[in-house]
């Protein structure tokens, strides 16, 4: 072959490989810049949070009934009135959240499992007329004196000067007066013992006793309606004592169902023996009713000298029975005459009592 032929083949592949190499270049180029953004994108995924399942919250049971503390039953018309619960005091509720506040998390309700008491006070087991009594001053064998102011509430006014005397005076509240509980409470908070003062029928038939009045020749179930509805005007009494019933106390059937009320109750009945004919002691000796009589009347006669003197004759008969039981009402003349007689008694060898304090120590009717 000719030189000319040999450098035209040799110049011929040179151009060739030439050409190979210019498109090589941005084929490798292309490659990596690929092979860049596919190590990018993959980075950029392990940079993500993981995607977690996540389970359901498993349901929480609520306390069965049984893991909660028994509720405490209403209290019920055979418990004796004025007994108090002694169910334990309610949780605080919770404050209310500050304005703008964020809300507190909720947290599961836990309950509180409380012991209840076994067995409830002594005082709370023992009757209401001495639940209820006014401690006694302490003597020492001087003789007592009770003094019972029945009528009140019916006129306020005078019913507030009883109340600001001396205490413990027997305060006898009408049946049917009215705002009788803040009255009452108003008379206990001086220091003076309560009694319902419950109408009766006396013999006059002039004369108003006030409604739901104790009648005779009514059935038992009617008596015992006014009883209870008497009974229900306010608590913390220790008995009843009538109101006139001159009539109803002479009246065996009738003051049966009295002393049957009486007994279930736990009350003590004082006979304001406004006849000689009066039932009550026997009957009370009979249903064992703690019981005792009035002794003087203050005020018969509304005359301020005529009260001293009933208040002298009251002194006479504690000297000479050991005690004495006096009954007046809220006239002027018995709170003026009283004002000034009770500050003295001590000094004059006496001592004030309620009239529950003379029923435990002496036989009633002495």
């Amino acid at each position: 072959m000719a030189r000319r032929d040999v450098r035209r083949m040799l110049m011929e592949r040179k151009k060739s490989d030439s050409d190979h190499h210019r498109w090589l270049i941005p084929l490798v180029l292309v490659g990596v810049l690929a092979a860049g953004l596919g190590i990018g994108w993959g980075l950029g995924q392990l940079g993500k949070p993981a995607k977690v399942a996540v389970a359901p919250a498993p349901v929480v049971e609520q306390p069965a009934a049984l893991d909660r503390p028994p509720r405490r039953e209403a209290a019920t018309a055979s418990q004796p009135m004025g007994d108090e619960d002694e169910s334990l005091p309610p949780p605080h509720a919770p404050a209310p959240p500050r304005p703008g506040a964020d809300p507190e998390p909720e947290v599961a309700a836990v309950p509180l499992i409380l012991p209840q008491p076994s067995v409830r006070p002594t005082a709370f087991n023992a009757p209401a007329w001495t639940r209820f009594a006014v401690p006694a001053p302490q003597t020492t064998g001087q003789p007592v004196i009770a003094v019972i102011i029945d009528d009140l509430g019916v006129d306020k006014r005078r019913s507030e000067r009883v109340v600001a005397l001396r205490s413990p005076l027997t305060l006898a509240w009408m049946t049917y007066a009215e705002d009788l509980p803040r009255q009452a409470a108003q008379g206990r908070g001086r220091g003076h013992e309560l009694m319902v003062h419950m109408p009766m029928q006396p013999l006059d038939g002039h004369y108003d006793p006030g409604p739901d009045v104790l009648e005779v020749g009514l059935s038992p179930e009617e008596l015992r309606r006014r009883i209870d509805w008497g009974l229900s005007r306010f608590d913390g009494f220790i008995g009843v004592n009538n109101h006139m019933g001159s009539r109803f106390t002479g009246d065996k059937n009738g003051m049966r169902v009295v002393m049957e009320e009486m007994r279930r109750r736990g009350l003590a009945f004082v006979d304001s023996v406004t006849t000689d004919k009066s039932v009550a002691p026997e009957l009370a000796r009979r249903y064992g009713v703690p019981f005792a009589v009035r002794h003087i009347f203050l005020d018969n006669d509304q005359d301020i000298g005529a009260v001293r003197t009933q208040l002298a004759k009251v002194e006479a008969h504690a000297r000479k029975h050991g005690h004495a039981i006096a009954i007046g009402h809220p006239h002027d003349a018995t709170i003026e005459a009283l004002s000034t007689w009770l500050p003295g008694l001590e000094g004059r060898g006496f001592v004030l009592v309620p009239v529950s304090a003379i029923i435990k120590t002496f036989t009633p009717g002495g």
